[in-house]
């Protein structure tokens, strides 16, 4: 019988689901300690992906022919060898829409409003009204500010509405100028200095490719509209961390929340800890209650047009894009 092996727990629910869609199938769910060479090695279809198994996964004799990734980026993966096998990929695009949409605009409304100082006051049993933080002003609040978002995908989307919600003006960036519901304006990457020097807030949502890795560097700040807030939700490698610091530190830049990083778990002696003006969180703005729940269902639906000998509607990666 065909195999799928699953890196990652089910619920006897979504078990049922994908049995139910991949009808030949046997489902085995084992972590990546626990799967024998010869399982992997037989397995047609993996969800999740891990380094311990590529190896195996990757052997000539190898039975391999579809990839669904547990996350949405697929950067730390052997792309040129999946590319080479003729391997179906398709990654979790879309599961995170929600969750991190939502990081963004708690961090986006904890520097309007100052909370993130607060909180620091409050572990310090220290009542102090003025909660300014050196380059920028006192309490403000988002609304009729500028949105920039850097990456106008599922996240991007989101991220948008929930803009327009609030009154903000948004702009967009992206590879495609195509207009997009909750987007004032959409700029290409060619624009994306423009765009920046317009911005109040700047939230970066890219992929990692060759592409995109430090895209924003000391040329980028020095063209965004001084003080403008920045937020990155996408891929740490997409930043440059020394010129981001410096910009920091020069008040063009007047904060940063960060949630990905160049190197994680970021080390402790990185100046990004010790600023007021960043706000910190180690790597979990994805992270929700429904992720299993949904990439599941991306899943079920993608195994129910293979089992057809059809290509995996959602997600399929472009290796050439690299998403």
């Amino acid at each position: 019988m065909k195999q799928i092996v699953c890196l990652h727990s089910l619920t006897p629910e979504q078990i049922r689901q994908i049995e139910q869609a991949a009808p030949g199938f046997e489902l085995i769910i084992k972590n990546k300690k626990e799967l024998t060479p010869e399982q992997v090695q037989a397995a047609e279809i993996i969800i999740g992906w891990s380094k311990t198994i590529a190896s195996h996964a990757l052997q000539e004799d190898s039975q391999l022919k579809w990839v669904q990734t547990w996350s949405a980026g697929v950067d730390t993966l052997p792309l040129e060898r999946l590319r080479d096998r003729g391997i179906l990929l398709t990654n979790s695009s879309g599961v995170h829409a929600i969750p991190i949409s939502e990081s963004i605009f708690a961090m986006m409304l904890s520097f309007s409003r100052q909370m993130h100082i607060a909180v620091r006051h409050q572990l310090q049993k220290k009542w102090e009204s003025d909660l300014k933080v050196p380059g920028q002003s006192t309490l403000g609040e988002i609304n009729g500010k500028t949105l920039v978002i850097v990456g106008v995908g599922e996240i991007g989307r989101e991220t948008a509405r929930l803009a327009q919600a609030f009154g903000m003006k948004v702009i967009g960036v992206r590879r495609s100028d195509r207009p997009e519901p909750n987007v004032d304006r959409m700029y290409t990457m060619e624009s994306l200095h423009e765009a920046l020097g317009q911005a109040d807030y700047i939230v970066n949502v890219l992929p990692l490719t060759d592409e995109t890795h430090h895209m924003f560097d000391a040329a980028a700040w020095n063209a965004a509209q001084k003080g403008a807030c920045f937020i990155n939700a996408g891929r740490g490698p997409t930043v440059d961390t020394a010129s981001l610091i410096d910009a920091l530190r020069s008040g063009q830049i007047s904060g940063a929340g960060l949630d990905v990083f160049e190197q994680e778990p970021l080390p402790a002696d990185n100046p990004l800890w010790e600023m007021d003006q960043v706000i910190i969180t180690p790597h979990v703005a994805g992270s929700n209650d429904r992720y299993t729940e949904r990439v599941v269902d991306i899943f079920t639906e993608n195994v129910k047009a293979y089992v057809a000998g059809q290509k995996p509607p959602r997600n399929l990666v472009d290796y050439e894009r690299m998403y």
